[in-house]
């Protein structure tokens, strides 16, 4: 029977609620849903002004949740060339361009399987993209 791990990843944006950040069964890794929300809880491409208004920047979000999914495999010896599906919520499917030209610095057709959809609202106002990803590497794989 396969080893089943659970991690929270020291230095990464604690869980919003009772849920690890990556799960290890056997071969298969899975990551629950990665926004672009810092350890210290700010958001990459969330600035407001003094006024109050708020920018908001799908491409820089979409880097930060890339790199926030890097980071966390790599917490359990993994990395972006191991994901084969990745399933994408955008609040605005009007963001999909920006979105999708930023992803492709990192993935391209040889990557893994993607399913873009829209939801109505994430965890919070500031979140544009959230992204939940399988990955697969051999347990005994270094």
């Amino acid at each position: 029977m396969a080893t089943v791990t659970s991690r929270v990843v020291a230095g990464k944006a604690s869980p919003r609620g009772d849920f690890p950040h990556v799960k290890r069964a056997g071969d298969f890794i899975f990551v629950s849903g990665v926004s672009s929300r810092r350890a210290d809880n700010s958001f990459a491409g969330a600035t407001v002004d003094e006024l109050g208004t708020v920018d908001l920047d799908i491409r820089v979000q979409t880097r930060a949740v890339v790199e926030n999914l890097d980071d966390i495999l790599q917490s359990v010896g993994a990395n972006l060339r191991h994901v084969i599906d990745i399933t994408a919520f955008l609040v605005n499917m009007n963001d999909f361009g920006g979105y999708n030209d930023a992803y492709s610095e990192y993935f391209d057709t040889g990557g893994p399987t993607r399913t873009t959809v829209a939801v109505h609202q994430l965890p919070h106002p500031h979140v544009l993209v959230e992204i939940k990803a399988v990955a697969y590497k051999p347990a005994d794989c270094r």
